[in-house]
């Protein structure tokens, strides 16, 4: 999930890293401001703290860097968008990010210039009372809730690709509340203290010093730095908005014609994309993460008209790798043509808005398939019902061990079933699997001595656990697609628990899992096996009771402790 989160260009990189970084400066500026609730020394401590982040050279050459990139991305952005046309929540992300320049130019020239040109004493306090009884107090404030806002919904978006997001949305709500309200009623209880101070007899003079307010002309000088400063602003965005219209200008006087498998012709201006091409004339075209070529679900078939077509970049071309495409396969939201084309889309939406409400995600994790061995003999002189009641009385026994170690059952398959460990990290999912692995053991145990004292036979199991890239999406038609997950670790994970079958053991464990999880056996238990459907060999240790297997790799300088699979000639179990 990473790489997913950091896939694109230099530029979409270049934006979340400097959005994150002054995210976080803002955080930690509503809570420097929110500890005027307790106390002003209280206020000051939190100041020292912020301080650890840009109150030195290099924290400060970060967050101009942050600033200035940030600010060139958004006003990159206002010069090389094809259309006006976008979605609200595009538009108020723009706006915001426009806004934020015009106050926050003045909190640069009071609280960064001030205090390195003239002396000006930068405690929060001072600031608060320097601009306590004017509206720049509040233009502040409004300054740190726009950026607030913006960086909010910029997090969001950038996060909502991950399966662990939704989880912790409503309480990230509920902290984008809190902090700005807490922030503001530090921001009046400090303010109204120090000012009361202030105003009483005798005390403006001392504070003024105290505080090393500049006079007069050195006020003057501010205000004309920051009109200076606000109008080059201005400039600068007058001249992308200009930027933006010439290109429209030049771009209509060279159109071009898209052709669609079903025969439907659009005739478009040159620079946009496939997908906006698509999106603005009401064509559907899948596009799960939102055109930024994180996901090939846009991608086309170019039938006429490749070879006039750019290279793909280094991002489109590192995904379409991924999939092994074909040479005239393109993403749509990546290709801008320059000439007209005729192409197919791989997939054929049923609607405009006809789509599964989840994403398919990327994760390593821990997979363990369980099947219960000579099932189908055993079941055959049982009455239906028998049946049910027997795997329903197994499954109860068993599937707690999963869900305690922090396991979920992903499907049942009549006598068996298929578990995942979704964890923060492939080292905590692969030790879940393990725990799980080793406590199904216990518990399969315990279950048969229960059978043996209703005069039952045991009930033998198999189970393969392996760790590796999967794909978690929702997979089904439109409105019953249940969330399940894919991959070459599922097909290996399979392959291992059958064979389990013919070495007459209940476990296989693969080394990538052993070693995911930090731990080791001796290698020469390790057997490497060819799998049906899987590229390479799987090296695995055979594990001949899985109640053994946290002694087993815990246990390592002890080998009479280990338990052994039993000799490759005996009969396998039936």
């Amino acid at each position: 999930m990473t790489h997913a989160l950091w896939r694109g260009d230099f530029i979409q990189r270049s934006r979340s890293a400097s959005g994150i970084f002054l995210l976080v400066y803002v955080f930690l500026h509503f809570l420097n401001i929110a500890a005027g609730l307790v106390s002003p020394d209280f206020m000051f401590q939190m100041q020292e703290f912020r301080r650890l982040l840009t109150g030195h050279l290099p924290g400060q050459i970060l967050l101009f860097l942050a600033l200035l990139t940030h600010f060139a991305l958004a006003l990159w952005q206002v010069a090389s968008r094809r259309t006006l046309r976008m979605s609200l929540r595009q538009a108020l992300q723009l706006a915001l990010g426009l806004l934020i320049p015009f106050q926050l130019i003045q909190h640069l020239v009071v609280a960064s210039y001030a205090p390195s040109a003239y002396g000006l004493d930068d405690d929060m306090t001072s600031i608060i009372l320097l601009m306590w009884n004017s509206p720049e107090i509040w233009q502040q404030y409004l300054l740190l809730l726009v950026v607030w806002v913006h960086g909010c919904i910029g997090l969001h978006m950038w996060l909502r690709i991950t399966a662990w997001w939704p989880r912790v949305l409503p309480y990230m709500i509920g902290l984008a509340v809190l902090v700005p309200a807490l922030a503001l009623a530090g921001l009046l209880t400090e303010g109204r203290r120090i000012w009361s101070v202030f105003i009483h007899p005798g005390n403006a003079a001392v504070i003024r010093d105290a505080f090393n307010w500049p006079n007069n002309t050195a006020f003057a000088r501010l205000y004309e730095i920051y009109d200076i400063s606000f109008w080059l602003f201005i400039v600068l965005l007058s001249a992308a908005v200009a930027t933006f219209y010439l290109r429209r200008f030049f771009r209509k006087r060279k159109s071009l014609q898209i052709r669609y498998e079903d025969g439907t012709r659009i005739t478009i201006e040159n620079g946009l994309t496939l997908l906006e091409i698509s999106q603005l004339n009401g064509i559907p075209h899948t596009s799960l993460c939102g055109g930024k070529g994180r996901c090939t679900t846009c991608r086309i078939e170019v039938t006429k008209g490749l070879e006039n077509l750019p290279p793909p970049s280094t991002a489109e071309a590192r995904t379409l790798k991924a999939i092994k495409a074909r040479e005239n396969v393109r993403l749509a939201c990546q290709v801008r043509p320059t000439s007209s084309l005729a192409i197919q889309r791989v997939y054929q939406p049923k609607g405009r808005r006809q789509t599964h409400s989840a994403q398919g995600v990327e994760k390593t994790i821990a997979v363990l398939f369980l099947d219960i061995r000579g099932f189908t003999a055993r079941s055959a002189g049982l009455l239906p019902y028998d049946i049910v009641f027997l795997l329903n009385r197994f499954f109860d026994a068993i599937v707690p061990e999963i869900t305690k170690a922090g396991g979920t059952v992903d499907k049942y398959m009549g006598d068996g079933l298929l578990a995942l460990f979704e964890m923060d990290n492939t080292e905590h999912s692969a030790q879940a699997g393990i725990t799980a692995a080793g406590n199904i053991g216990v518990a399969l145990a315990r279950f048969n001595r229960l059978l043996a004292s209703e005069g039952e036979d045991p009930v033998r199991i198999g189970m393969g656990l392996h760790t590796g890239t999967v794909v978690l999406g929702e997979i089904g038609t439109t409105g019953n697609a249940p969330r399940t997950l894919i991959g070459s670790a599922v097909n290996a994970a399979s392959r291992l628990e059958a064979k389990t079958k013919e070495l007459g053991v209940e476990l296989l464990i693969s080394d990538t899992v052993v070693q995911a999880a930090g731990m080791a056996a001796p290698q020469d238990l390790f057997q490497d096996f060819a799998l049906r459907g899987v590229d390479h060999p799987v090296r695995a240790l055979p594990v001949a009771r899985a109640s053994s297997l946290e002694q087993l790799l815990t246990a390592q300088t002890d080998p009479e402790a280990t338990i052994l699979a039993p000799d490759m000639h005996q009969q396998p179990a039936r």
